[in-house]
Formats: C-alpha cells, structure tokens, sequence
C-alpha cells in the first residue's frame, strides 16, 4: 500500500508540474559575454549550453529570441516592467534565461527557479593599485624562479671548476702522490659560498687557471647581487607608490580613485537600499559624481585605463580578469545572490526546472560550464611576469661559463707544460706521461686509499 501511494503521489506531481504541452517555448535572453553570444545566425555562450541541457533533461522544445529593449528588466515610474521580466510578464516569452539576479522585487512578478550560478558584488581594478598583502618570500621575487635555478646550477659547476682546476694544475698541486690538494669539493663549494656572500674564506688558488675562475666567480657574485638589491630597491618603490584597495572600506576611504557601477542595475539597488553606513557612502558619493556606466563593457574598459574601480557582479569580473590580464578582482563580495531562470509567476514548470538545475549542479554540469566559458589565459603570463629577469643577468652567466672554460683550458695547459718537461727528463712520450698525470689527479681518494692500505700492511 506504501509503494502505490507513494505510486500516486509521483504520478499527481508529474501531472502538476510538467511541461505544457506546447509545440515549442518562447525563450527570451540578452546578449551578454559568456552568456549569450552571436556566432553567426546562431546564439552559443552559457546560457545557451544551459537551456540544451534542461531541454534534453525535461523534453520540449525552445526557440530563442534577443529582448526587443535589451534590458534585463527593471520596474519604471508607472509600475511597468521592461526587458526580459516584462517580456515574460506580457506573454511575449514563456521563459527567460539570462544572468538575472534573483531579487524580491522580480520575485513578486514572476517565478524564478533555484539559481544555477552564485555571485555577489565585488570591485574590479588594475592590477597595480590592488594590495595582495607581504609574502613571506618577497625576498625572492626581485629575480625569476629560472633566475635563482640557474644562481644554484653555477654555484655547483663552479665548486666542481675550482675543484677540477685545483687538482689539474701543477702549481696549485705539484705532487698528487705526496698528499691529497688543499680544494677538496667540500672546501671548494665553501669557498665559493664564501664568495658570494662577499665573505672570501682562504686559502686561495695560487695558480693562474685556479685565479682565473675565481675572479669570474668574483665578478659573477658582485653583478648578481648588485642586480638583486636593485631589483629589490625598485620593486619596493614601485610598490609603495601605489592605492592599496583590498575592499568596499579601502575604497570608500579614499578620493584618489574613482569608482562606479552598472546604472539601474540591482547593484546600485544593493547600496542604495543599504543601511550600511560604508555602502551608504560609496552610493552617495557615485550619486553625487554620477559615475555610473551604461555597460558591461563600458565599466571593464573604464577599469583598464587606470584610477577607475568598477562596481560589479563577481561573476562577469572574473570573466573579465580572464579576458584582460591586467585587471584583478579583489577578494571581498559583499550581497551573496544567484542567477535565476524566469518563468510566469505559477507556472508549473517552474518545479521542474528547479529540480533539473540542482540535478545538473549535483552532476558537475554547471561547474565544467562554468570552466568552459569562463577559461583564462592569464596564468601562464602571469608566472612568467610576476618574477621579472634582472638586466644583464644573462650576459653575466655567459661570461662565467666563458671563465670557467679559459680556467679549465689554462689547467690542461699548465699540466701539459709540466708532462712534456717530465717527458724529455724521463725519455718517455709525452701522451703517456699525460695521461699518468691526469689518471693520479683524477682519483686522488682512490691513491689516498691505496696509501692507507700499504701503510697498515707495513704496520
């Protein structure tokens, strides 16, 4: 008996709430980027994604129309409605799906399903006038992250030059066989540490190749870090020259930059009809300046050129921060609301299209549209950005490899000088004698193992 009421009570719900039986609905929306685009003789974007999958999910068929007026819908002086609540309430359209705010006004005048896009009100500025508050690492950001990774790559080659150069030279090492050299890989990576914080630990190389890298080395350091402090110099002056805005209370407590919003928009509502004494002064004064655009894209190009912060819903911000990599929409939103599809009021499919818009939420639908639509290309240009190269670090890297190689090359210089006398003293040839040198500099532990060895067999 459970199951068959249970049975019943479906079977009445589908017969209540199911779609009229119409050959196809008159759908009604306004173009605005992502939502509602032209894409030739076709409309594509958000909202058209949207409707396909509600009409996939409750079957019917839809035709889709521009509002005549192109608003949205607002009441005027006499009580009539325009835009796309107005064409819904004169029978013009049976459905409109735009991003429109669920308000209490709208509510009263037609029925409007469970939002399926959340957003609020936020400010949207250039980049340079937003404060993101100290970093614990800002120390850092005078130089890129392949800066500082090729800082630690030269820090490492150059111990193991030293290292190399010491061990190949003769006058730095005249007798491998007598004891062990005074540049270990230890004391080489120490003393080229020691270098690079100014510091200097001795000994030093006495040879010309062991000299040689260690004065580019030297010269390296010095650039470096000259480039590093004024960087570091640079980015806190620029910083400190600019409007930090982090909120609604940065913005009103300050006349230096301008700010408005959308005109007879439910933004404007929002804070004319606050008792909040901070919005209650961003309304007065937008109402005394009458900074107010007349679009979207009015506000967002006003924001580009600088000293102007647009007022607006979170939503297009961040489709605007995504298209224009300049601007930033700061963390704050304020007057949490969602985006409704509208029907007339009682129309009994207004149940149905709730339920399906929660079911496509639930599913993830709403979330990859959103991914699709509002997709940025700022990520990557930013990270390559926010770090910016020092000025002649490059060339100063090139130089060090240059010095590198010359101590290098001066070392088997050095050391093939001494083999070809050693050579003439001991009638040999100078490729084995050479390569007797190279082969007892190039393991020294091993020979220093062998020693040990011999000396606790003598033992």
């Amino acid at each position: 008996r459970k199951k068959a009421f249970h049975a019943w009570i479906y079977s009445v719900r589908v017969c209540v709430f199911s779609i009229p039986a119409k050959s196809e609905l008159k759908v009604t929306t306004i173009k605005q980027d992502p939502y509602t685009m032209s894409k030739g003789s076709q409309l594509e974007g958000y909202c058209m994604d949207l409707l396909s999958e509600l009409a996939k999910k409750l079957g019917f068929k839809y035709k889709v129309h521009l509002v005549k007026d192109g608003s949205y819908g607002r009441m005027d002086e006499s009580g009539h409605w325009n835009g796309m609540i107005g064409e819904v309430l004169r029978g013009e359209a049976d459905l409109a799906i735009a991003p429109l705010t669920l308000t209490a006004a709208r509510e009263r005048v037609v029925g409007m399903t469970k939002p399926y896009m959340q957003t609020g009100i936020s400010i949207l500025l250039r980049r340079d006038i937003v404060s993101d508050g100290s970093a614990c690492f800002d120390f850092l950001r005078p130089f890129s992250a392949e800066t500082w990774f090729g800082v630690l790559v030269a820090y490492l080659i150059t111990a193991v030059s030293i290292c190399l150069v010491a061990r190949l030279s003769p006058g730095e090492w005249s007798q491998p066989e007598a004891g062990g050299s005074p540049f270990t890989l230890s004391h080489s990576l120490w003393y080229a540490a020691g270098a690079l914080s100014l510091q200097g630990p001795g000994p030093h190389p006495k040879a010309l190749s062991g000299r040689v890298v260690s004065c580019t080395w030297w010269f390296f350091a010095v650039i470096l870090l000259a480039c590093y402090f004024s960087n570091l110099s640079s980015k806190q002056d620029s910083e400190s020259t600019h409007l930090m805005i982090k909120g609604f209370e940065d913005l009103a407590n300050q006349n230096v930059v301008e700010y408005g919003t959308l005109a007879g928009s439910s933004t404007l509502a929002f804070f004319k009809n606050s008792n909040n004494p901070v919005y209650r002064r961003i309304y007065e004064h937008m109402e005394r300046m009458k900074s107010y655009v007349s679009s979207m894209d009015e506000g967002v190009q006003r924001a580009r050129e600088g000293s102007f912060a647009f007022i607006g819903e979170s939503v297009s911000l961040d489709l605007a921060v995504a298209r224009h990599c300049e601007l930033v929409r700061v963390h704050e939103v304020i007057g949490m609301r969602g985006y409704s599809i509208v029907s007339p009021l009682g129309s009994p499919m207004l149940k149905n299209l709730s339920v399906a818009v929660l079911q496509l939420s639930e599913a993830g639908e709403l979330a990859y549209l959103r991914s699709k639509w509002w997709s940025s290309s700022c990520v990557a240009q930013l990270t390559r950005t926010s770090a910016p190269h020092a000025p002649g670090v490059k060339g100063v890297f090139l130089l060090l490899a240059g010095g590198l190689l010359l101590g290098l090359l001066l070392a088997l210089l050095e050391l093939s000088s001494q083999s070809r006398h050693m050579a003439q003293e001991q009638k040999r040839s100078c490729c084995s004698v050479l390569t007797q040198e190279l082969s007892q500099r190039l393991r020294m532990s091993n020979t220093k193992r062998e020693q040990e060895t011999s000396d606790k067999n003598k033992a």
